[in-house]
């Protein structure tokens, strides 16, 4: 067996299950689960049209590299949504899809980390578990920058020491967080680029939830954004990864794609050779129809733009939680243990949440996600409205 595995810890709900067991709810109250990130919108139905009209093509073995097609498609909607020059991409070189982004950011850190002793994969801290198990398993050492609220809820790149990123091979930048749902501003990103070349590092960016945000005037920025401000038409040690789970609703379709830096691609697309995902030809050919349209991506934001105002609306005056710049999950302060709570409120509520300390690892006694809770805000409108009255409720009961 790889001794590697012995490094991972429990997936977070994993330890919410073990949290939960034996607890029982109130038998009057029907379940809400606001714990898992899994999109509830209406998947678009022309999506699920090219899909069903493409259905001969699971007589067709997928190449790795993908259709064509579905490059140029994403090439050109990096384009688009990012200010990226026109022909700066290479749908050739620069761009490869894959099925999820989260068997991508594993393989992707098996395709770059340099199996020494001293390397690094630096993460935000709380963080996507993905990065610390590829870490491990590709034989660095995470290494977890802390997201506290008085830095925004993005790390503290200035207090990273010089002997740390010498050391560091990745960086993992989540942008809208999950679970704090923070931006990086483009000049952080100009300035993590320039800290790449010194330090010969690469910057890995998962930007799943980047097209859920408030303001349609002014869209998030991503690591594509600072390339083409900073004139970086070769993408050197950048690398983003985008998925259409989030953007279209359409998570059981598992397909996303990264793009970048042309000589890491490349490297990469020789990884994905041997370790053998490709995505099925038809759902390129649905994913297509899904990157070429954003009526359907506008409409998904005003249909969280209208949770999130309903939902504050009822728990801030008793819970101090603040509109996130980004993504679906709220980040509140509960006034206990933060496991408590998420075990109380299941068993008097019958609603479900994710401890934060479940998503964060402790480092020099301290863990971020202490005393807080992730609340994703994927149910129907109705039910988190539901949901966001019996946390008031709990939180009165039990003040």
């Amino acid at each position: 067996m790889n001794n590697a595995l012995k490094q991972l810890q429990p997936y977070p709900f994993e330890k919410l299950r073990a949290l939960l067991a034996g607890a029982v709810p109130a038998g009057d109250k029907r379940g809400i689960a606001l714990s898992i990130g899994e999109p509830k919108h209406r998947s678009p139905a022309f999506v699920a049209q090219a899909l069903t009209d493409n259905l001969d093509q699971m007589a067709v073995y997928p190449t790795t590299l993908g259709l064509p097609a579905l490059r140029e498609a994403i090439a050109r909607w990096c384009e688009r949504r990012f200010d990226v020059p026109a022909g700066w991409l290479d749908a050739a070189r620069h761009v490869l899809p894959v099925t999820g982004t989260r068997e991508a950011l594993f393989a992707f850190t098996q395709t770059v980390v340099e199996r020494e002793a001293n390397g690094l994969v630096i993460s935000p801290n709380p963080f996507y578990q993905i990065y610390e198990g590829a870490a491990y398993l590709a034989g660095a050492t995470p290494h977890y920058l802390p997201c506290l609220e008085e830095n925004g809820f993005n790390p503290d790149f200035d207090a990273v020491s010089a002997e740390t990123w010498d050391r560091c091979q990745i960086l993992f930048l989540c942008s809208p967080g999950n679970p704090t749902g923070a931006l990086v501003p483009l000049d952080t990103l100009k300035k993590l680029i320039a800290l790449a070349d010194q330090h010969d590092f690469v910057i890995a960016a998962d930007e799943c939830y980047s097209e859920l945000y408030f303001d349609e005037a002014t869209p998030p920025p991503g690591l594509l954004s600072a390339c083409a401000a900073l004139g970086r038409s070769d993408f050197k040690r950048c690398v983003v990864f985008h998925s259409l789970s989030k953007r279209s609703n359409l998570p059981g379709l598992r397909s996303g794609f990264v793009a970048g830096d042309a000589e890491i691609m490349k490297a990469f697309l020789l990884y994905r050779t041997y370790h053998g995902c490709a995505m099925p030809v038809q759902t390129q050919l649905a994913s297509i129809a899904a990157w070429n349209d954003e009526a359907h991506v506008l409409a998904n934001r005003d249909l969280y733009r209208e949770k999130y105002d309903a939902v504050l609306d009822i728990l801030a005056p008793v819970l101090e939680v603040q509109r996130p710049d980004g993504g679906f999950y709220l980040w509140p302060k509960v006034p206990m243990d933060d496991a408590r709570f998420c075990r109380g409120l299941f068993e008097q509520e019958h609603v479900t949440v994710v401890p934060g300390s479940y998503l964060s690892r402790e480092v020099d006694g301290v863990n971020p996600g202490a005393g807080r809770v992730r609340l994703a805000l994927v149910a129907p409108l109705a039910e988190c409205v539901e949901a966001a009255g019996r946390i008031r409720d709990f939180l009165t009961a039990n003040a």
